[in-house]
């Protein structure tokens, strides 16, 4: 008899589970995933145009462009809207630049109340300290084998 009442509260728990996961459309994800990106793209495409349509160099206007973006991403990471924006685009908020600028900001926001030190000053690089370390090295790296390959 236990072993009947275990089989039944195992096949409760099954039903239970399987009605409170909640169910993903793959396409609507992709759709939204695709329109916020698309987005943030065209935000960054509006920035560079209106850049070099007051006179800047393409160079110059890219670093302008990248500046308003990571600007406008830490923004709404403190105002709390970039995390509402991904709930509801997904991976499209990952766009590189924004994304990145997010992911750094969102711990300084977080840990804000432990302080200035253990709280942002330690966990403001928990994301973007991997990142930092392995493109440090691999750019030292590459340049070590340009070198060498430039010498022979």
């Amino acid at each position: 008899m236990g072993k009947l009442q275990t089989e039944e509260k195992k096949k409760q728990y099954e039903e239970y589970v399987k009605e409170i996961t909640p169910t993903h459309n793959l396409w609507q994800n992709m759709a939204k995933a695709f329109l916020v990106g698309g987005a943030i793209c065209v935000l960054g495409q509006g920035i560079l145009n209106w850049c070099s349509s007051m006179g800047m160099d393409e160079k110059t206007a890219g670093a302008w462009c990248s500046i308003v973006l990571v600007f406008l991403s830490a923004l709404t990471t403190g105002l709390g809207w970039y995390s509402r924006l991904a709930k509801w685009g997904g991976a499209g908020t990952l766009v590189p630049i924004t994304g990145f600028a997010n992911s750094v900001a969102a711990p300084a926001v977080e840990y804000q109340k432990e302080g200035q030190v253990f709280g942002i000053g330690c966990k403001i690089f928990t994301i973007a300290g991997p990142v930092i370390l392995y493109g440090t090295v691999v750019s030292w790296i590459l340049g070590i084998l340009y070198y060498v390959i430039g010498r022979i």
